[in-house]
């Protein structure tokens, strides 16, 4: 991909689409830089879980303004870490795919400090706040917060209800780390990441829809790139839990999440309480913890239409 990228940038040179013969005619914090390839993904945040925002068709002039580092990407024998913000474009398209032949844009900027997050995003202070010394390893917890509130907004976790029974129900199962593996548990697919993963009938279609081989790697269900987005695909592909808890029905999200019903649910009920508390300021109101029936048993298994048909909207 180096000599690859060597040619190219020899190329554009004679044409006048170099970076260096653009940037007289740009504002002085911004440099132009070229694409190659075809349906190359411009992403919202650094990272290959981050959504994507538009689609490169082919070789597209970029206008650069400042480059971060994010998730390492490899293409065509090549590889790079940075990213290249790219403000027309609404996001960030990764330094492999720009036609130079280093890793790191020459003469760019390192995107500065850490942004204030968007409005709405809950942080390290809030998740303390809300479930004190379950957050046992806080700078995980922080590693892990721009992608699970990416993951948030995805799946439309926007109010308070939903964020916090999204929230205590990965407290429980996670501690709200990305990357946890289920203490003694062997099984090759075994409870992984911050939903705690579990099954090859949901290893398999969680890979699908992500795009990746959680069968043949399942240790990817807990990296920092996918852990996030699985528990986003099962709260809202797997099963549809947000009108649980928009109806304060935290005994139907316990079910979907699978596990039989227990003292569990009584400690969760109480941290989604807890949670709601926090998030709004005021004393929570009254929680439905109960589970019917069915409800009662492990669900794991069941397809989101079996278990609707025993749950109800």
């Amino acid at each position: 991909m180096r000599r690859f990228r060597h040619l190219l940038t020899a190329a554009l040179a004679l044409t006048g689409l170099t970076a260096a013969g653009l940037v007289t005619a740009l504002p002085a914090h911004a440099a132009v830089f070229q694409t190659y390839g075809t349906g190359v993904n411009v992403r919202a945040d650094a990272f290959v879980s981050s959504p994507v925002v538009r689609t490169l068709p082919g070789p597209t002039a970029i206008d650069v303004d400042c480059q971060k580092l994010g998730d390492l990407v490899t293409v065509s024998g090549g590889s790079s870490r940075w990213w290249a913000h790219v403000p027309a474009l609404g996001g960030y398209v990764t330094v492999a795919y720009v036609a130079i032949p280093e890793d790191k844009l020459p003469g760019v900027p390192e995107c500065g400090g850490n942004p204030n997050p968007p409005a709405g995003d809950i942080t390290l202070a809030d998740v303390q706040a809300m479930f004190g010394s379950r957050i046992a390893n806080p700078s995980l917890v922080q590693t892990g917060l721009p992608s699970l509130n990416q993951a948030m907004r995805d799946a439309q976790i926007n109010t308070p209800y939903r964020k916090a029974a999204f929230l205590a129900t990965l407290v429980h199962e996670s501690r709200l780390e990305y990357n946890i593996r289920e203490i003694g548990d062997t099984r090759p697919y075994g409870g992984r990441g911050y939903i705690q993963l579990t099954g090859d009938f949901n290893y398999r279609p969680a890979g699908q829809w992500l795009g990746v081989d959680l069968i043949g790697n399942p240790e990817l269900a807990r990296d920092l790139r996918y852990s996030a987005q699985i528990a986003r695909w099962y709260w809202t592909v797997a099963r549809n839990i947000n009108p649980y808890a928009d109806q304060l029905k935290m005994g139907r999200v316990n079910a979907a999440i699978g596990y039989p019903a227990g003292a569990e649910d009584g400690r969760r009920c109480a941290t989604f309480q807890t949670a709601i508390a926090y998030l709004t300021g005021q004393p929570a109101p009254a929680v439905n913890c109960s589970r019917t029936g069915k409800l009662a048993e492990d669900t794991s298994r069941l397809t989101r239409a079996q278990f609707e048909a025993i749950a109800g909207k």
